[in-house]
């Protein structure tokens, strides 16, 4: 049977090679499924699942026989970022900052190998930076991306800064990096974010089917030639502008971002809203526009 014609894989398959709490692996031929697995959360990413996530990537890495890999997120919804109600600790924030990885896991340097992104639901704050560190991103046709943590005062520190201009360019960036307004699929699909937008509980399938179309060429050549796209979108500095974002985002005030932490832990601005952040209740035309269609 050819494996990558299976559009739904067995989900109760996908512990038996590689064994963790929270990542959910399975080996399709040369291609590596890697799944969060806390559906619960919305698959938001916590500190212990951060350190697995940056694991099982390593080990797709490592994998002579793994040629292209597939991020997703299990249960509906790819990631919506970190896991707010556990930095409500001044103290557990700088732990996390003093790592030399972001806080979801393996964003801050080049993956050596194809990743696809399938994104299913939410892939919002620190899941749509997982999502930038992709190659490519399948994209299901209700998902919403955003940088929603705009509304807590949590900085962008894995990669979104980087990443999201090189591929919508400097205009939109700042336009969903300061709003922090949802982004559809189908705007995801015309600005470039999205490479493939499909139906709603196919989008896993998809992006097998599509890194599966990618580990019949001579993986040498695709590898050297991928190195050379990103080396010219980044001009050899890929790195260090991942660093100065990094050194950038620590300079907030940590108590205000442990604020935005307790106000995503008590509901407040939850499914992307931005009412009552502030004492002003006067909200523009455009954002109310965008509220209405959510609602939709």
């Amino acid at each position: 049977m050819n494996i990558f014609k299976r559009i739904q894989p067995d989900f109760n398959a996908f512990a038996r090679n590689i064994s963790y709490k929270n990542i959910l692996v399975e080996k399709l031929g040369n291609v590596t499924a890697i799944g969060i697995n806390r559906p619960e959360k919305r698959n938001c990413v916590d500190e212990e699942t951060a350190e697995e996530l940056k694991e099982a990537i390593k080990s797709f890495e490592d994998d002579a026989d793994a040629f292209a890999g597939v991020l997703h997120g299990v249960g509906g919804n790819f990631c919506a970022g970190y896991d707010l109600k556990s930095l409500t600790d001044v103290g557990r924030v700088k732990s996390i900052l003093n790592k030399e990885t972001g806080f979801m896991g393996p964003t801050m340097r080049y993956i050596k190998k194809p990743m696809i992104a399938s994104i299913s639901g939410y892939a919002v704050a620190g899941g749509l930076e997982l999502a930038l560190m992709c190659d490519m991103r399948i994209v299901e046709e209700t998902a919403v991306m955003g940088v929603f943590c705009r509304r807590f005062g949590v900085p962008l520190i894995d990669g979104g800064t980087v990443r999201l201009q090189a591929i919508v360019g400097l205009s939109r960036a700042l336009d969903y990096t300061l709003t922090g307004r949802a982004i559809s699929a189908k705007e995801a699909l015309d600005c470039g974010l999205a490479n493939r937008i499909t139906d709603v509980g196919t989008g896993l399938g998809q992006a097998i089917n599509l890194a599966g179309s990618l580990v019949k060429f001579p993986q040498s050549c695709l590898l050297a030639d991928r190195a050379s796209t990103y080396n010219a979108a980044f001009a050899s500095s890929y790195t260090d502008l991942l660093k100065f974002e990094r050194e950038n985002g620590r300079k907030v005030d940590l108590a205000l971002l442990t604020v935005g932490a307790g106000k995503f832990a008590r509901g407040v601005g939850r499914h992307g809203k931005a009412h009552h952040l502030t004492e002003i209740s006067d909200i523009p035309d455009w954002e109310q526009e965008e509220n209405v269609k959510m609602k939709k």
